[in-house]
């Protein structure tokens, strides 16, 4: 089986790279130097961005603000399937479905940087079969947990994980002073440290991710309350973050139980191709 990845960034050639046991690789890309670039290195083809070639799966592996028109543009490539590993699912999953009606469709996210692989994969497995059986099986075998959701799970789960959180992260690196490192607390550190791991990626990236997911209001409404709170007010709050934490923790344990594999979940900031 063939499987054309339309993409050649970050995510485009770790899905190749993935796939190929499996499946023969062709990139498309609007750089043909990056696509030939991701074929040579999975020993595959690089095809013309505008091919009318067939191939028995697509994966759609570009921007988020690029997938809807991405899943359309190539809908007619793929024979038996398509995949999309975009970040979002409620959009791709409604485009597939429209554009690929009696195909094999399915959304995944892979939760981490292609660097940091293998880790957790979101699923939505909308219309299985054989091609599709074939890419997940290709993906658990490099290591990576895939788990099913469905795409309103999935985005909303994203408006806390990544929306939320870059929030948090990004408003902390832009209010901190800078103070010598002998004054860093435990604390302090850890959140540094996220901060780079954040500021260490790709702007584009995040600020798709911030337009298509809500969450930052929710995280600067929570800096109101506490910059807002004093006395008993503060206490609650505190109690209410430490009991949310707990039932959090609770929730990830049994999760765990539930989910083979010991893979852990990065942050996704990779960039995708521009097979547009």
């Amino acid at each position: 089986m063939e499987v054309l990845v339309v993409g050649a960034g970050a995510m485009g050639r770790w899905a190749g790279e993935t796939l190929e046991t499996e499946f023969s690789v062709a990139f498309a890309d609007r750089d043909p130097d990056a696509a030939s670039a991701a074929a040579d290195a999975v020993g595959g083809r690089a095809v013309a961005l505008e091919t009318t070639a067939t191939f028995d799966a697509v994966c759609i592996a570009v921007p988020i603000t690029a997938a809807r028109a991405a899943i359309e543009a190539h809908a007619d490539r793929a024979s038996r399937a398509m995949l999309d590993v975009t970040g979002v699912m409620a959009g791709p999953v409604a485009a597939m479905r429209e554009h690929l009606p009696e195909r094999e469709r399915v959304s995944l996210h892979p939760l981490f940087a292609p660097e940091n692989a293998p880790g957790n994969v979101a699923a939505v497995v909308d219309a299985t079969g054989p091609v599709t059986d074939t890419a997940l099986d290709a993906i658990a075998e490099a290591g990576n947990r895939v788990f099913e959701t469905d795409p309103e799970e999935h985005d909303s789960a994203m408006e806390t994980v990544q929306a939320g959180a870059h929030t948090a992260i990004l408003a902390y690196a832009l209010a901190a002073e800078d103070v010598r490192e002998e004054f860093a607390t435990p604390v302090s550190r850890a959140l540094s440290d996220l901060v780079g791991t954040v500021t260490e990626g790709t702007p584009r990236v995040y600020r798709e991710i911030q337009e298509s997911f809500e969450g930052a209001d929710a995280v600067a409404a929570a800096a109101n309350r506490i910059a807002e709170a004093d006395g008993e007010a503060f206490d609650r709050l505190y109690e209410e973050a430490r009991e949310k934490r707990r039932r959090r923790v609770e929730d990830a344990g049994t999760a765990d139980d539930s989910v083979d594999g010991d893979a852990t979940a990065r942050d996704d900031d990779s960039t995708r191709g521009d097979g547009q």
